[in-house]
């Protein structure tokens, strides 16, 4: 059995969940568009430089779940999921997915992005599992508290909350014939170096460096090289347009 490590922004996605349930939140008029989006280029400056502080922005990517019932943001979610994530679901992404689940191999979806946005996309990606940034519940209202909980699931903490979930199931790194880890940003390196084969999907500058200087290559068509060709082991470039249809501006996770 193989393990198949997918992160979710950019990677299965053409695009960002995180930016499209902003961008939904706008259209609804729940947050103020001059508001988020300067916040929002801040912390994509950060993170492209390595230095998000994480806790300072699940902070103000949960902020607005605080301020809503369940069953509001539950029905909201139904219709972000139809208006801006299913056109951004490509069908090469689905198939690269479903090859992995085909052959039998242990899948999850490991993300910063948190669970109650990234849940519904895991699961209509066929993906059985979902290592998302946990938001903390407020027991006596029923709702979400604005907060995180636990380990969130950036950069090394990708690393932990996988081998937690691992143990969990009675398995560790070593139960697996090959570990696959996609994903497009230099953030996920920690986690990229654990696995035997990391993809770099649509890569940033600083992953592409990163996997030419170990050898790295491009491929082309991912949908028709699932194999991905080369040695178990190496690192493996692949173009955005074979998974994804489009770039976006703004990129998390």
């Amino acid at each position: 059995m193989n393990l198949a490590l997918f992160d979710l922004d950019n990677t299965l996605l053409a695009g960002d969940s995180d930016f499209e349930w902003a961008q939904f939140l706008i259209s609804k008029g729940v947050v103020d568009r001059e508001v988020q989006e300067a916040k929002n280029i801040r912390f994509y400056e950060q993170y492209k430089a390595g230095t998000l502080d994480i806790y300072e922005f699940l902070g103000f990517q949960l902020a607005p779940l605080a301020r809503h019932p369940r069953a509001e943001l539950d029905a909201w979610h139904r219709e972000y999921m139809e208006r801006h994530i299913r056109p951004i679901m490509t069908e090469q992404a689905r198939a690269l997915v479903q090859r992995h689940l085909t052959a039998g191999d242990l899948c999850a979806v490991v993300t910063a992005t948190n669970s109650f946005v990234t849940g519904p996309i895991a699961r209509d990606f066929g993906i059985p599992h979902l290592i998302g940034t946990l938001a903390a519940v407020d027991v006596e209202r029923g709702a979400f508290s604005g907060a995180p909980t636990g380990v969130p699931s950036f950069r090394e903490g990708k690393i932990a909350r996988v081998e937690s979930w691992l143990e969990s199931l009675g398995l560790w790194w070593g139960s697996f014939a090959d570990s696959f880890f996609y994903s497009d940003s230099h953030n996920d390196l920690p986690l990229m170096q654990k696995v035997n084969t990391p993809v770099a999907v649509d890569p940033d500058d600083k992953l592409r460096q990163h996997a030419a200087s170990r050898n790295g290559h491009i491929v082309k068509h991912m949908a028709g090289t699932l194999a991905i060709g080369g040695a178990k082991g190496g690192w493996h470039a692949a173009a955005q347009a074979c998974l994804c249809s489009q770039r976006v501006a703004h990129r998390h996770h």
